[in-house]
């Protein structure tokens, strides 16, 4: 996994050795972190920043954070001579369900176990546990430094004490039976940062906020390949007025029937139940993408 491609992510770090974290002053349940691992010592200095300061950090990234709900940064250096330095980039987040977004958009590997969802590549271990999301990796490559990001993973997954649910539109979506490539599940929160993984609109014609983000996930790869997006809205007079949007953007000429074929051949079919709006894009054909749409139903009624 590429790290420059990625995010640099970040929670809100307590100091053991007696130092009060703001976490402590506003009554915010603490993370006692390891200031040591497998040789790596940390080097005594720990940069915070909060929604006003992020930018400082990771300029020209930062409106991803915001658009979850980012609240705490902090960012801490570990030192071994002769091996490269570690870095440990957390966020704490407003919600589970944002941390697992933040953890959810970038995906690319298979879980290593670690904390609530898991990946580690190229150097980078990233993973989510309750509101937090961690990053930890190397300037540089080297066996030792694969090991000791993997324990530090470990050591932080365990001064989590929480643990969180991700969105409840993840229960909706089926699963490998369907033909799910589970690492492909993403989810939400605003148009843009779904335009980034298949471009909608360019307005937010789906109502995508906070409280109201979507699940996208791919079924079947290849030229079998589909893409389906699940959103759970308060109302059901708000799942039909965001079902009306997406029609007049993406299938004007169809918008009556609720499926049609774009200039590619392949095929679009938009359901809403109740609350719930379902989109099947880039069916390879309209029996498949009303099967995946019937596999919702399903799934709806084994979540509930």
């Amino acid at each position: 996994m590429d790290r420059l491609m990625v995010p640099v992510l970040a929670i809100w770090l307590c100091v053991a050795a007696g130092i009060e974290s703001a976490d402590a002053a506003s009554g915010q349940a603490s993370v006692v972190l390891p200031s040591a691992v497998e040789g790596w010592t940390w080097d005594g200095q720990e940069a915070h920043y909060d929604a006003r300061t992020v930018f400082d950090y990771i300029d020209g990234a930062g409106e991803l954070f915001l658009a979850y709900g980012f609240e705490q940064l902090a960012m801490r250096r570990f030192e071994k001579a002769g091996q490269p330095p570690l870095t440990i980039e957390c966020y704490r987040m407003a919600s589970a369900e944002a941390a697992f977004g933040v953890f959810s958009l970038e995906r690319q590997g298979e879980s290593i176990g670690i904390g609530q969802g898991s990946e580690q590549g190229g150097g980078l271990l990233r993973f989510w546990k309750g509101r937090y999301f961690v990053s930890i990796f190397a300037d540089g490559e080297g066996a030792e430094a694969e090991s000791a990001i993997l324990h530090l993973g470990r050591l932080t997954a365990a001064a989590i004490q929480e643990e969180g649910q991700p969105p409840r539109a993840i229960g909706l979506i089926p699963g490998k039976e369907a033909g799910l490539v589970e690492t492909s599940v993403r989810y939400v929160t605003s148009h843009i940062l779904l335009n980034q993984r298949l471009f909608i609109a360019r307005d937010n014609v789906l109502g995508l906020t906070r409280e109201t983000g979507a699940v996208l996930a791919q079924y079947g790869r290849d030229a079998a390949a589909a893409h389906l997006l699940v959103v759970r809205y308060p109302t059901a007079t708000a799942a039909a007025a965001a079902y009306g949007r997406f029609m007049a953007a993406y299938l004007p000429a169809a918008a009556s029937r609720g499926l049609g074929q774009t200039t590619d051949g392949r095929w679009t079919i938009a359901r809403q139940r109740r609350a719930v709006l379902a989109v099947v894009i880039g069916a390879p054909s309209e029996g498949v993408g009303e099967a995946l749409l019937a596999a919702i139903e399903t799934a709806g009624r084994s979540a509930r």
